[in-house]
C-alpha cells in the first residue's frame, strides 16, 4: 500500500491520487468503492446528498474493473473512480427523477453522453445526487456538510455536498445560472464550467437549451482538468455541441507563468457582503504579491442586463420544453419552476428575439475584454452559504458568464467568520479552458487552501 493511502482513507483521496494508486496496483477499486459507501452510510442521514445510491451496480463495476487491471487492461484516465451524477442526467437502468414528483419512477433506457463517456474512461457511477426540481430553484432536501442548517447551494445541491463530505471523489452538475459554481463555493470545493457546448448535454433534462452547461465538481483544479479531458468533445446528438478541438488542459496545467488578472469590482462588489468584498481584496493582494499582474477592469456599459437576458431566455426555453407535460401535470410542479414556466408561456416571440440579439452583443463586448487578460477575477458568491434550507442562494455572481457561455471556475479560498467556506471565481476567454485551468492551478498553488468540513 502506498504512502498516500496509508495516511488517508481511500474516500479522502483526490481523483488524481486515486487514479494513480489504482493504476500502480496499490489500491483496489473495490476498496475505494467500499470506503465511499461506508462514508455515505455514516453521513447520509445528516446530509441527504443522494437521491439513489447504486451499491450493487457500483460493487459489480468495481470487481469488473479490478479484474481488467489484473489482465493489464486500463480503460482510461478515470479507471475505478467513483462519481456522483446529478439526477437530471439520464442513467440507463437507474431512476432519473429530476427532483420532481411528476417524474417519479422514471428509468431511462440509455445513458446521457457524459455518463457514457465516464464509463468508457473507467469511472463508476456511485449513484444519483439530489437536484432542485428540474434544476431550477425549488430546494432539494440536501444540507451543507459544513453546517446542516445552511443551504449547500443549488441546483447541483447533492453533487456539491457529496464531494465536500468525501462521499465520492467528484460529481457532475449542471449550470444555467450558478448551479455548479455556487454549490462549489458554498461547500469549499472546486466547481468548473467549461465553454457552452464543450461537454455534451445530450440526455440531460434541459432547463434552457442555449444556456445549460454540464459542470464538474471536484476537490482540486487538476482533478477538474482530468475529468474534463475524459468527457469533453463534440457529440452529434447534442444540437448545441461545439465541433471544435478540445484543448489539452493537462499538459498546459503546469505551464502557467505569473498570470494577468482582471479584477472586476464593478457590479460584483455591489452584490456581495462586506466580508466577501474584504476577502476578495485580500486574496487579490496575495496573488499580486506572488507575482500576478492585477488590474481593475471596467465592464461593458449594459453588463447588468445579462441578468434579465438570462431570466427571459430561461423562462421561454423551459416553457418550450415543459409545455405539454405542464399542461397535464401543472399541480405537481413546485412554485418556483411553475412560476418560471408560466412566465415563459406569456413572453412574446419578439421579446425573445430581441433578447437573443442583446446576448450576442454582450458576448462580443465581454470577449474583447477577455483578450486583454488571462482571466477575470470576481468574488465567488455573495457571501457564505445562507442559513436557510428553503433557498439555494443567489446565482447573481455566476449568472452573467453562464448567459454568454464563457468558461468559469470557483476556487475555495478560506473560511468566513461563521466558519463556512468563501471562494473566488475566475472567468476565462471563449474556448480557452486550458488557459483558465492553468491560471486556476497557479492561484490554487499560491493560495494553498484546502478545506474539509469537520464531520467526524
Amino acid at each position: 500500500v502506498s504512502n498516500i493511502t496509508m495516511v488517508k482513507a481511500p474516500c479522502e483521496l483526490t481523483v488524481t491520487e486515486a487514479a494513480s494508486t489504482i493504476a500502480a496496483g496499490e489500491l483496489t477499486v473495490e476498496h475505494l468503492i467500499q470506503s465511499c459507501l461506508e462514508r455515505i452510510d455514516a453521513l447520509e442521514d445528516k446530509i441527504q446528498a443522494w437521491a439513489l445510491v447504486d451499491r450493487e451496480g457500483a460493487m459489480e463495476a468495481a470487481h469488473r474493473l479490478d479484474r481488467e487491471l489484473q489482465k493489464g487492461q486500463r480503460r482510461g484516465s478515470l479507471h475505478g473512480i467513483p462519481v456522483g451524477i446529478k439526477d437530471i442526467f439520464y442513467t440507463a437502468g437507474l431512476r432519473t427523477e429530476a427532483g420532481s414528483r411528476s417524474w417519479s419512477g422514471f428509468v431511462p433506457s440509455y445513458d446521457a453522453t457524459v455518463v457514457a463517456r465516464l464509463r468508457e474512461s473507467g469511472a463508476i457511477v456511485l449513484g444519483k445526487t439530489h437536484t432542485t426540481e428540474f434544476a431550477h430553484q425549488d430546494a432539494a432536501p440536501t444540507r451543507n456538510p459544513w453546517n446542516t442548517s445552511h443551504t449547500p447551494g443549488g441546483s447541483s445541491s447533492g453533487s456539491g455536498a457529496a464531494v465536500a463530505a468525501r462521499m465520492c471523489l467528484a460529481a457532475f452538475g449542471s449550470q444555467t445560472g450558478g448551479s455548479t459554481l455556487r454549490p462549489a463555493a458554498y461547500n469549499g470545493i472546486v466547481g468548473f464550467k467549461p465553454q457552452h457546448g464543450r461537454i455534451s448535454a445530450y440526455g440531460v433534462v434541459p432547463l434552457s437549451w442555449t444556456m445549460d452547461h454540464v459542470g464538474i465538481i471536484a476537490r482540486t483544479v487538476e482533478d477538474s482538468a482530468l475529468i474534463f479531458q475524459a468527457v469533453a468533445g463534440y457529440d452529434s446528438q447534442d444540437l448545441h455541441s461545439l465541433n471544435e478541438p478540445v484543448p489539452d488542459c493537462l499538459t498546459s496545467l503546469e505551464s502557467q507563468q505569473k498570470p494577468r488578472l482582471g479584477l472586476v469590482r464593478q457590479h460584483f462588489f455591489d452584490q456581495t457582503n462586506e466580508e466577501m468584498q474584504r476577502h476578495t481584496e485580500e486574496i487579490t493582494e496575495r496573488l499580486r504579491q506572488s507575482g500576478a499582474e492585477v488590474e481593475e477592469v471596467a465592464l461593458p456599459s449594459n453588463f447588468a442586463e445579462l441578468h434579465e437576458i438570462n431570466r427571459i431566455i430561461m423562462s421561454v426555453e423551459s416553457a418550450a420544453y415543459h409545455q405539454k407535460m405542464f399542461a397535464k401535470h401543472k399541480e405537481q410542479y413546485r412554485p418556483k419552476i411553475r412560476e418560471t414556466i408560466e412566465r415563459g408561456l406569456t413572453i412574446p416571440a419578439t421579446e425573445y428575439a430581441r433578447i437573443l440579439q442583446a446576448r450576442l452583443r454582450q458576448r462580443a463586448e465581454v470577449g474583447s475584454l477577455l483578450s486583454q487578460v488571462d482571466a477575470l477575477l470576481t468574488p465567488g458568491a455573495q457571501g457564505t452559504a445562507p442559513k436557510d434550507l428553503t433557498t439555494t442562494g443567489d446565482p447573481v455572481i455566476q449568472r452573467p458568464w453562464t448567459t454568454i457561455g464563457l468558461p468559469s471556475i470557483s476556487l475555495p479560498t478560506g473560511l468566513g467568520r461563521n466558519s463556512l467556506p468563501l471562494a473566488i471565481q475566475l472567468v476565462g476567454a471563449p474556448l480557452a479552458e486550458d488557459r483558465l485551468l492553468a491560471v486556476a492551478r497557479w492561484c490554487e498553488r499560491v493560495l494553498d487552501v484546502s478545506l474539509r468540513p469537520l464531520l467526524d
